[in-house]
């Protein structure tokens, strides 16, 4: 049990890996059931003559399985592995297993095997990628006749509700069922045998094959009573797990229960110092809410604000409940945390509400939206009470931002921060470069003279730089040398509340800052460096457009160094260079182009 501790402990602390106790068996847990899931949608998409593209769509995002689905995953692992994994499975699992009674691998697989398609490793495998007069072009193979063709993404109209789609009579709805029933009846019939509860299951499969929802909550998301009536309407048989036919989780008073071995509710355990929102909205209703964002009360005097909208981008509705929250948290609470539960912290703006005012030719608009958001940025920064930013994933464009104007940040390890404006044609207007610049100009470790951290700050937000970990987010200095760092996900909102918390007892809002810049000297210092680079072919013409706006804004404009800039000056900057590159068609074009590939255009 001591060693047991001592490697669970450093696993979660210093890794920021989870640990599941398990039982000492073929495949332990993740890839027992996982494997079972490969092959049972392998068979199932050959039988009702699936096409890859159709399988992988329709058994991954409904069910918060990765986009890999059932062949890209079988791709990136290696389709040369799967006989010998079947092999070692069917010599070591008892005779009357549900995994052995899976139907042999079609003849396909050997074929590509033998042929050299054995994935991403090989000449390609269910998909593959060509380079054909200059241009990838993606295939995928027919399941019937093993020819290559073009891949074309389905057409498919998936609900998002689990009981609707699985209760369609169509071959889509049928592949999900056969495959989803299967595996969640495998899962079940398991226990006590890998593991001792549901939980580590459900975890198990989370941390190992990337779900998010483990095979138990799976059940209870199509809705435990309903799946065990389909299961007796077709002659199958009820795991004993499933015999009470209740969902496997509750939740009562804020904390969340789950079945045991017994059928008796039992609380979930989380590890000392780890905090989930998920955990703290089960019992609690918002303290506000809209569209895009929500605030949560930690307990303690201090709340939570949450983004939602998809991919966490930030639109007025968020500004709304930013303002909203900055009121609410004056009156009620000590602190604020921001932080959400999603892959990614944000992605930056919504950029389609920017592209219809372009192209509507409202500058108006354009200027509100970018007004707007510095104001909020602004008062979010002079609240009177301290803000903890906790992000984790992306936070780019304006969701690094945000952060910037954060008393402190709190960062999970896996964190992909930058000012990526330049990449969609433009430059951060919410207060970004100001923000930047300032942490560049307190760098205590920076060169002397005034140009160094302008220049340095210009290198930075013009090449779009994005830290790949907290770590480098550091030597970027998007994070600053007192931010902290946490490795464990799930101990990042506990570690940010507890800053806050800290921070809140003789809390001062910071002064405002005045900038000392070097103006039209350093302008045309960047200006000379970006057309070299411009000459050499490291950048396009218009990457140089680009360019010198932003060394107007970081420069200061036509001003001397002896008279200091206000932050309102910066803005006033940032906003006008905004403006003037959303009169350009390529702007107009870079925007388009990120949203319809979520690639940047180099024009």
């Amino acid at each position: 049990p001591e060693f047991q501790q001592a490697v669970t402990e450093f696993a979660d602390l210093r890794l920021g890996k989870g640990c599941v106790i398990c039982n000492d068996t073929p495949g332990f847990i993740a890839n027992r059931i996982g494997t079972f899931w490969i092959l049972c949608g392998l068979q199932e998409a050959f039988k009702l003559g699936l096409s890859v593209e159709e399988a992988d769509l329709a058994i991954a995002k409904p069910f918060g399985i990765p986009k890999t689905g059932i062949f890209g995953l079988l791709d990136l692992v290696g389709i040369d592995l799967i006989p010998f994994i079947v092999k070692g499975f069917n010599k070591m699992l008892p005779e009357d297993d549900a995994f052995r009674k899976l139907a042999p691998l079609p003849d396909l697989i050997p074929k590509m095997i033998e042929a050299g398609f054995t994935g991403r490793k090989g000449k390609g495998g269910f998909y593959r990628l060509l380079q054909i007069e200059g241009q990838r072009v993606k295939e995928s193979i027919n399941l019937k006749t093993g020819d290559y063709a073009i891949s074309i993404k389905p057409q498919m109209d998936l609900a998002h509700d689990l009981k609707i789609l699985l209760s369609g009579n169509d071959k889509i709805a049928t592949f999900c069922w056969n495959v989803i029933s299967q595996t969640l009846c495998y899962a079940a019939s398991l226990l006590p045998e890998i593991a001792e509860d549901p939980v580590a299951v459900d975890t198990a499969m989370k941390l190992g094959f990337n779900w998010t929802y483990g095979p138990f909550e799976l059940i209870d998301r199509i809705g435990a009573t309903g799946f065990c009536d389909r299961l007796i309407l077709e002659n199958k048989s009820l795991p004993a797990l499933l015999a009470d036919r209740k969902p496997f989780y509750t939740a009562d008073n804020g904390r969340l229960y789950c079945k045991d071995l017994a059928r008796q509710y039992q609380p979930v355990r989380r590890p000392d110092g780890a905090l989930l929102l998920s955990d703290c909205k089960l019992t609690n209703s918002p303290v506000l809410q809209n569209r895009s964002a929500s605030l949560w009360d930690l307990g303690d005097g201090i709340a939570c604000l949450e983004f939602h909208s998809k991919m966490n981008t930030l639109d007025m509705d968020t500004m709304t409940m930013i303002r909203k929250t900055i009121d609410k948290i004056g009156k009620e609470f000590a602190g604020l945390v921001i932080y959400n539960e999603a892959e990614h912290f944000s992605a930056g703006a919504n950029l389609s509400l920017l592209v219809n005012a372009i192209k509507e030719k409202n500058t108006v608009a354009v200027a509100d939206l970018i007004r707007v958001g510095q104001q909020t940025y602004q008062a979010l920064k002079y609240a009177p009470f301290p803000v903890v930013g906790a992000p984790s994933g992306l936070a780019l464009g304006g969701g690094c931002e945000i952060l910037l104007h954060c008393d402190a940040i709190q960062a999970h390890a896996e964190l992909y921060m930058g000012l990526v404006e330049a990449g969609v044609g433009l430059l951060p207007g919410w207060g970004g470069c100001k923000e930047y610049l300032r942490r560049q100009l307190d760098n205590k470790k920076r060169f002397g003279g005034p140009i160094p951290p302008v220049s340095q700050a210009f290198e930075t937000i013009g090449l779009a730089k994005v830290s790949k970990s907290a770590f480098e987010a550091k030597t970027l200095l998007f994070l600053s040398p007192s931010d902290g760092i946490t490795m464990n996900r799930n101990r990042l909102l506990a570690d940010a509340k507890a800053k806050s918390l800290a921070m809140s007892s003789e809390y001062q809002p910071p002064e405002p800052y005045h900038y000392n810049l070097p103006g039209k000297t350093a302008a045309i210092l960047l200006n000379m460096a970006t057309r070299a680079m411009h000459l050499v072919g490291k950048i396009t013409a218009y990457d140089t457009v680009i360019a010198d706006h932003l060394a107007q804004v970081l420069s200061g404009g036509d001003c001397d160094i002896t008279l200091p800039l206000t932050e309102e000056d910066l803005l006033s900057l940032e906003l006008n260079a905004f403006l003037a590159l959303t009169q350009n068609p390529e702007s107009l074009a870079r925007l388009e182009h990120m949203l319809q590939t979520g690639k940047p255009l180099r024009n």
